[in-house]
């Protein structure tokens, strides 16, 4: 089993993370992807890789889907036939939904964490889920609960797939999902727990620019399915 993690300008949740997962699942391998953060973080990528992670860095920011692709090919190279489990940096993973949900994976089939957002969750965060659950469930057919979650896992047999998604940013694990239905491939979905640190919670996602990024492929998917 292999955790990858897409980082960019983590901070010390990135390193419990990784501590817990060797605790919890000391078997298991981490691969971390600095997705160009730059030298102001670099002490913190040399705490994870002192607690036994891998650390593949990429020059300069490309986004969260190439971050994923450099992953899912350093995977493929180094650890071939492994299962993988995607988990973000900022601690909104507990690690035993982590462990639920990589022990979910079947062949074929695409894993997700879905939270229900409940608590304390930002009104941003909850109203953009609950309009693309929605809609993809309109014009896809397939009831996906969290469509947005970065909690994913993949049978190994599905890596050469995911590196033919298109999208370099945010917009490639919706497009993933957009694609996995026409590709044979099964979305499961494990409740997790929603955990959002309202007063820590920073987000690298930019509303207007990201949003358009997701929204386009979904839009091209419907014109296509009605033309």
């Amino acid at each position: 089993m292999v955790v990858l993690i897409p980082a960019y300008e983590p901070d010390q949740r990135l390193v419990d993370v990784v501590a817990e997962l060797r605790r919890q699942a000391p078997s298991w391998q981490v691969v971390i992807v600095d997705d160009g953060s730059g030298p102001r973080y670099a002490a913190v990528f040399t705490m994870a890789a002192a607690l036994g992670a891998t650390v593949i860095t990429h020059d300069k920011n490309r986004g969260k889907g190439a971050a994923l692709k450099t992953g899912f090919a350093w995977i493929r190279s180094h650890a071939p036939g492994e299962t993988v489990v995607c988990a973000d940096s900022d601690g909104q993973h507990l690690v035993h939904d982590i462990v639920r949900v990589a022990s979910a994976v079947r062949p074929s089939t695409m894993v997700l964490g879905g939270r229900r957002f409940t608590g304390k969750v930002p009104a941003r965060s909850r109203f953009g889920n609950a309009v693309t659950r929605h809609v993809f469930r309109a014009l896809s057919g397939v009831p996906v609960y969290d469509t947005q979650t970065g909690l994913r896992a993949y049978p190994h047999e599905l890596l050469s797939w995911l590196a033919s998604v298109p999208g370099e940013r945010f917009e490639y694990e919706f497009q993933a999902l957009l694609r996995a239905r026409t590709a044979g491939i099964r979305i499961v979905e494990v409740e997790i727990e929603t955990v959002y640190e309202v007063e820590r919670h920073s987000s690298h996602f930019r509303t207007v620019r990201d949003s358009v990024r997701i929204y386009a492929p979904l839009l091209g998917h419907a014109w296509m399915t009605r033309s």
